[in-house]
């Protein structure tokens, strides 16, 4: 089992930043490959970025801004997400999630075996 627990989200006006981080515990966190996602209210959930177990390579879906980063520190067994210039449209839960090695599905989003909580990001205008 894997435990990740979001935090960093929070109320922010519309051009500001975040970065939202991901603590994991459990397992060897460097076996995961680590994503985020978002869902909000009424609409579906949304893959955001992934980051390899290395963490020396990073996706993020065609309709994903750049203003997405995602970067990892295997040695606080931490994921983040940086945010810059949030748009109201950026209002949503992030979840952060980890994958197992064996596949490159994370890639697309898909395969994770690990959720975590989500952290609330709303962004006023």
């Amino acid at each position: 089992q894997v435990q990740l627990v979001e935090s960093g989200g929070g109320l922010v006006q519309a051009g500001g930043s975040l970065r939202l981080s991901c603590a994991a515990s459990g397992r060897t966190f460097s076996n995961y490959a680590m994503g985020w996602f978002r869902q909000a209210p009424g609409k579906e959930r949304e893959f955001v970025s992934a980051i390899s177990r290395s963490g020396g390579d990073t996706y993020y879906p065609d309709s994903a801004a750049s203003r997405f980063t995602i970067s990892r520190d295997n040695a606080k067994n931490t994921v983040y997400l940086q945010i810059n210039s949030l748009k109201p449209e950026d209002t949503a839960i992030y979840y952060c999630a980890a994958a197992a090695a064996g596949s490159t599905r994370y890639m697309r989003g898909q395969g994770y075996d690990y959720w975590g909580q989500g952290t609330q990001v709303t962004v006023s205008s």
